[in-house]
């Protein structure tokens, strides 16, 4: 708000409430002194009537006649006459009722409406001895009245209301004009001296704004009075030079900081090629040299692969460029997928990708982004193979191989080369489970430890629908090459045809026959596993496991480990 505003808020009230108390009482009087001067002509007159019916009445009765009806009749009539005799104007009526609120005399024509008879009784019952307003005759009447036993009446002298308060309604009417003229002419004169005294801020405020427009600090303002006002164009020219060299020094630093920031983005530009994009971030965030160091954390770590690489190569001797085309369209795709699901692409390994979940920021939900990633870059190969095919070139197969495991991160390698990649048993055991993809003919392999992770998710956060329309089939618990200790493999997949999730529940609960070594049962369910899915290359692999096992038993020791002789 300006202050123009605010000494208008400040003053006019100041100005105009006392002017309009004044006026108001002015009104009061005046209402007042009209309300004394009615009263007490209705008072003198109503006496003087009534003055009258009693003198008529104590003739009847002096004289004997109180009991004759003609000689009452003419009493009354001289009553009427009389009050006929002293009314002055046209506005001014009185009139007669009786108990029942029947008009019994009037001195001119009045009509007493059914609605309005009730509330002149009730006013009459009260015997209120002052100015007495009612509706009668269907307009507001002022009068007095007082009841006169011997004719049973009611007797009313009124007069319009409008009558009694033309001169108040012409007072208030005066009092509106001259409080609006007092008014007025205190806004003008206000707006005068408001502006004169506010100018000098407004000059300053306009200085200040084409400082602002055109950034040109070297502007001053005219210091034009002695007074508060002088003092503050003084102090804001002081504040203006102070600016000016501050806003050099500005300039100079943020020109030092454009060139700073260019300098990181065209780091940033380079190393994101090389490096994870989360690293370089949580880097220039918090620029620790021991951020990266080496640590062991819980990861899920994705292998994938493309099935039959050597012959698609042999394939584009005479077009390597249309190989490497054909490898970027794969990696950009599959790459944007990954990182999609917050992970982190560690590498490509010829036409290999290796990629975690955990690092170097870990997160509830990993192992559910992990898989989730595997099942869409599995879903992304039908739009990859058909651009193949529009083009005639070759078509693309892979495996995906995961494992959820402790695994040691960091920045490994030398001074003059280092990468930030995972080390350790659990990111062999992925690569193997990629490498099983092809034994087992499955497109995604999962380890036993990832397994559990997801069913404990699904038990945490039963209402994701992204977990719960995740399928599994337990496949063979396998040592891999170079271990003893075998390991439960799981396939997955999501939406199911309703006759392949009928064969993966048969197959779920022959694997339980299996391992207690009821190779029968085992049997019989494999091969309606089987039966369901002709072709499954894991259910008729089973059963004749279970076949071979009827008549040539395993070892008492035997634990349903499959030994691997190769990777």
């Amino acid at each position: 708000m300006k202050i123009r505003a605010k000494i208008f808020l400040v003053v006019l009230p100041l100005i105009i409430l006392p002017l309009c108390i004044s006026q108001a009482a002015s009104y009061s009087a005046a209402v007042r002194g009209i309300d004394r001067a009615a009263r007490e002509f209705l008072d003198f007159k109503i006496a003087e009537l009534q003055t009258y019916a009693e003198n008529q009445w104590s003739l009847l009765v002096e004289n004997g006649y109180a009991g004759r009806s003609d000689m009452v009749e003419a009493a009354r009539i001289a009553v009427e006459t009389y009050a006929r005799g002293i009314i002055l104007n046209d506005t001014e009526i009185i009139f007669a009722v009786d108990g029942a609120g029947d008009l019994v005399m009037k001195t001119r024509d009045l009509e007493i409406l059914p609605e309005e008879t009730g509330d002149l009784l009730a006013i009459l019952e009260n015997e209120d001895t002052g100015l007495l307003q009612a509706r009668i005759g269907g307009k507001e009447r002022i009068f007095r009245a007082f009841w006169f036993t011997p004719f049973g009446w009611n007797i009313i002298l009124s007069e319009e209301r409008d009558s009694f308060y033309r001169d108040a309604d012409v007072i208030t009417f005066l009092t509106i004009i001259t409080a609006a003229c007092a008014s007025a002419a205190a806004v003008l004169l206000l707006a005068f001296f408001s502006r004169f005294l506010t100018s000098p801020l407004a000059r300053i405020v306009k200085v200040m704004n084409r400082m602002i427009s055109s950034g040109d600090l070297s502007e001053r303002v005219e210091v034009e009075y002695r007074d508060e006002t002088g003092e503050l164009a003084h102090t804001f020219n002081r504040m203006t030079r102070e600016l000016e060299r501050a806003w050099a020094e500005i300039k100079r630093y943020a020109f030092q900081a454009v060139l700073a920031g260019k300098k990181e983005q065209r780091i940033r530009g380079i190393f994101q090629k090389y490096v994870p994009r989360n690293v370089i971030e949580e880097f220039f965030s918090s620029p620790d040299p021991n951020m990266l160091r080496g640590k062991n954390a819980t990861l899920a770590i994705l292998f994938s692969d493309i099935r039959g690489f050597t012959s698609i190569s042999e394939d584009y001797a005479n077009s390597p460029e249309h190989l490497v085309e054909s490898l970027n369209r794969y990696f950009s795709g599959q790459v944007d997928i990954i990182m999609n699901r917050n992970g982190i692409v560690d590498k490509y390994i010829g036409d290999a990708i290796m990629a975690f979940w955990g690092a170097p920021v870990q997160q509830s939900d990993d192992a559910q982004q992990a898989v989730c990633a595997a099942l869409e870059m599995i879903d992304a190969l039908d739009g990859f193979n058909e651009t193949q095919r529009r083009f005639g070139l070759k078509e693309f197969h892979i495996g995906v191989g995961i494992n959820y495991g402790l695994a040691t991160v960091g920045n490994i390698g030398s001074e003059r080369k280092m990468d930030y990649t995972v080390i350790g048993d659990n990111v062999n055991l992925a690569s193997r489970m990629e490498g099983l993809t092809k034994t087992y003919h499955a497109e995604l392999l999962i380890t036993q430890s990832l397994y559990e992770k997801l069913r404990e998710l699904l038990s945490a956060n039963g209402d994701d629908g992204n977990l719960k329309a995740l399928n599994f089939r337990l496949l063979d618990t396998v040592a891999v090459k170079g271990k003893t200790q075998g390991v439960r493999i799981y396939a997955v997949k999501r939406n199911l045809a309703p006759n392949e999730k009928q064969a993966w529940d048969i197959h779920n609960q022959a694997m339980d026959y299996y391992y207690r070594r009821q190779f029968r049962e085992a049997a019989e369910q494999f091969r309606d596993a089987a039966a369901l899915l002709p072709g499954d290359f894991n259910a008729r692999g089973l059963f004749n496991r279970c076949k071979t096992y009827l008549t040539s038993p395993p070892p008492v020791e035997w634990n349903g480990v499959e030994v691997m002789q190769s990777k």
